[in-house]
């Protein structure tokens, strides 16, 4: 594929990484972890692929012991919508959409490599890792037994945008990607991160993959057989890039090759507060439900008990060991060259994420015991 490579694409990896991407191997590429641009870069990929295995463990085990195939079924879907969404923003002047997205950003290199190096294993890992920890609080707690899709699905996307907002704000500064400033697409900014990667990928495809995924596999009684919730796994994941392109519709409307950043920046806060407000409220009154002895809890599993305050460790250690080239940067850009995030906001999202599992950890300890409760452990 001789074109792939083009010139701005090519501009921005070498400033991030200083790797090129002519003579990429098309398949697969493999790297010294050791010997990549900086420390941080096999430490994330070291995680996110642990959980990501994990998650697909406890999906099995779910879908085996209990007889639910969600967990299962929601990992598969994210890693196919990962592909359907992320790889013609790759290869944007292959699939013919060069003039209408162009080049969005590009990934630093890490130990293992896919598709020109293009595409890192820890992209591949991180959707399904982080998915799979947010789906686990809301479903401890109980919201989708109680509450239905819809609001569960909303839970999903609050919860998944306090994880993954930990992540965000700090991946341009420590060169884990790096973003296109001069593409009118990544408008309006926070700090260095893109409102559209705030609202799209941390909250609305979350939400979207989700609600797809308990239409087709969860709502069917009896459980799918293995042929059914295949091709239910395959619909839900190719079926959310279109809920994300009518979902997007009003902050669309501003857009174009001169977007009107301000309504933007409006929409987005507004349905970013949305969520939150709807998410937070919702997990906040459930969890006093459990203590209440209004409902019954449902029992987190050792991938939650294990992997959420894992997740949430490691990235606070990354975090700070970032924060004297943080406070060192002049004009948003640290000594290194790369720019900064949103301290607070990243902050307010850990607090957010760290709240969320708190309470998935200790609804069920801190529910009252009678004979007549039982404990669900499937809902």
């Amino acid at each position: 594929m001789a074109t792939q490579c083009t010139q701005t694409f090519d501009e921005i990896a070498t400033a991030l990484g200083g790797f090129s991407c002519h003579d990429a191997p098309a398949i697969v590429h493999l790297r010294n972890p050791f010997g990549l641009s900086n420390w941080t870069l096999p430490v994330l990929e070291l995680l996110m692929v642990t959980i990501a295995v994990a998650a697909l463990l406890h999906g099995v085990r779910r879908w085996r012991r209990d007889g639910d195939p969600v967990n299962l079924a929601l990992w598969f879907a994210t890693v196919g919508y990962l592909f359907v969404i992320e790889i013609p923003l790759y290869f944007p002047n292959v699939f013919g959409v060069d003039g209408a997205v162009g080049v969005v950003f590009a990934h630093n290199v890490f130990s293992v490599q896919f598709l020109f190096d293009r595409l890192p294993l820890y992209i591949v890992a991180l959707y399904p890792a982080v998915v799979s920890l947010s789906y686990e609080v809301v479903r401890s707690l109980g919201v989708f037994r109680d509450r239905g899709i819809l609001l569960g699905a909303v839970c999903v996307g609050f919860v998944h945008h306090c994880f993954y907002e930990v992540f965000d704000q700090l991946g341009p500064q420590l060169r884990w990607w790096s973003w296109n400033t001069a593409n009118p697409l990544n408008q309006p900014w926070l700090a260095s991160v893109p409102m559209t990667s705030v609202f799209i990928f941390a909250t609305l495809g979350p939400m979207v993959v989700t609600a797809l995924v308990m239409f087709f596999v969860a709502r069917p009684r009896p459980v799918p057989r293995p042929a059914a919730l295949a091709w239910r796994t395959v619909l839900a994941g190719a079926l959310t890039p279109l809920g994300l392109v009518v979902l997007s519709i009003p902050t669309s409307l501003f857009g174009g090759d001169a977007p009107n950043t301000s309504a933007q920046a409006v929409l987005f806060t507004v349905e970013l507060a949305a969520v939150a407000a709807t998410g937070a409220v919702l997990l906040s009154r459930q969890w006093w439900r459990i203590r209440s002895g209004d409902t019954a809890p449902t029992a987190p599993g050792w991938f939650l008990r294990v992997f959420g305050p894992g997740y949430l460790g490691v990235l606070a250690l990354l975090w700070v060991t970032a924060l004297p080239d943080y406070f060192g940067a002049v004009s948003g850009v640290t000594a290194d060259g790369t720019p900064i995030g949103c301290l607070p906001y990243a902050g307010a999202a850990f607090v957010g994420a760290a709240l969320c599992l708190a309470g998935a950890l200790t609804a069920e300890r801190a529910a009252p015991r009678t004979p007549a409760r039982v404990t669900s452990r499937t809902a």
